[in-house]
């Protein structure tokens, strides 16, 4: 089981203060589609998530791992939550090649390296550097990085929005057979209707801030 439970309030110069109140719990081998229009604190909800932000209150438990509970004061940094995240931009390092940055995120002394480049058909570009890639080569490398380490729950913010519409329903197919693999919570920001149909299991919409419960 997951349990989700984040406030926080933004305060931004000559403008009102946004408020996010966001709760969820779900199973915890369930897909999450978090949508709603641009601006009302999706990516923000991942990064509290992630502990790349830090909530005001609230509480973040994956399965038995408090990771954030304002009230008994824990508060776990980035490196001490097993996560992966793909970012909308991916974050590939420019200097590394394909197989170094899955590499970097390996945890278990590479074993699961060529694994994941053999499920996201990366072995014939393993030697490549991320200027050498196509977007939807570039997004397969920052999905391999973000599982390699075995996560104990998987963010995705729009990872598919760079993708034309043949790269982007064959990302969905691959996805869609990870997500069955790994058997793990995944919570995937996106805008699109085809992303959110083909692989979520439970959609929920947020606005200004808050769970749409309508």
């Amino acid at each position: 089981m997951v349990t989700i439970s984040l406030e926080k309030t933004f305060r931004v110069r000559n403008h009102l203060p946004f408020h996010i109140d966001f709760s969820l719990e779900f199973d915890g081998n369930s897909v999450i589609a978090i949508t709603g229009p641009s601006g009302v604190g999706k990516t923000s909800i991942l990064r509290m998530v992630a502990g790349l932000l830090i909530p005001d209150h609230g509480k973040i438990q994956i399965h038995s791992n408090v990771w954030y509970d304002s009230e008994n004061k824990i508060s776990r940094s980035v490196q001490q939550r097993n996560l992966g995240y793909v970012f909308q931009e991916y974050a590939l390092f420019p200097h590394m090649t394909v197989k170094q940055n899955i590499e970097f995120a390996e945890k278990n002394g590479h074993k699961l390296v060529e694994e994941y480049m053999d499920i996201t058909g990366l072995m014939p570009y393993k030697n490549h550097r991320p200027f050498a890639l196509s977007g939807g080569q570039q997004q397969r490398v920052a999905l391999a990085r973000a599982l390699v380490s075995n996560p104990d729950i998987l963010l995705m913010d729009e990872p598919l929005s760079a993708l034309d519409t043949g790269n982007r329903m064959k990302m969905q197919n691959m996805l869609k057979e990870i997500f069955n693999r790994l058997n793990i919570p995944v919570l995937l920001v996106s805008h699109d209707k085809s992303d959110i149909e083909k692989l979520a299991d439970r959609i929920v919409a947020v606005e200004k801030g808050k769970l749409n419960k309508e």
